[in-house]
């Protein structure tokens, strides 16, 4: 499932997510289970609000290397 996530059309970082989210534009989004909670919480509402699937990632360096990127990442959301 995330060796593809390369090449789709996605955002990274929670604030991203949301703006996104709130949007009703996000079709999958994914979190590291090692980020921070209070970041993370008010996205998994909303995303649960939205009837958004979220699939939890081990860690957010596997997630940011997923994306391609050479930081970590905390979420990432796939667009529709």
């Amino acid at each position: 499932m995330l060796s593809n996530i390369k090449d789709k059309n996605k955002v990274v970082g929670t604030k991203q997510a949301k703006r996104f989210l709130i949007k009703d534009s996000v079709n999958l989004l994914y979190i590291a289970e090692d980020a921070d909670k209070k970041i993370t919480t008010d996205l998994l509402e909303e995303a649960n609000k939205k009837s958004v699937e979220v699939v939890f990632i081990k860690s957010m360096k596997e997630l940011g290397e997923a994306c391609g990127i050479d930081v970590r990442a905390a979420t990432v959301a796939i667009l529709k």
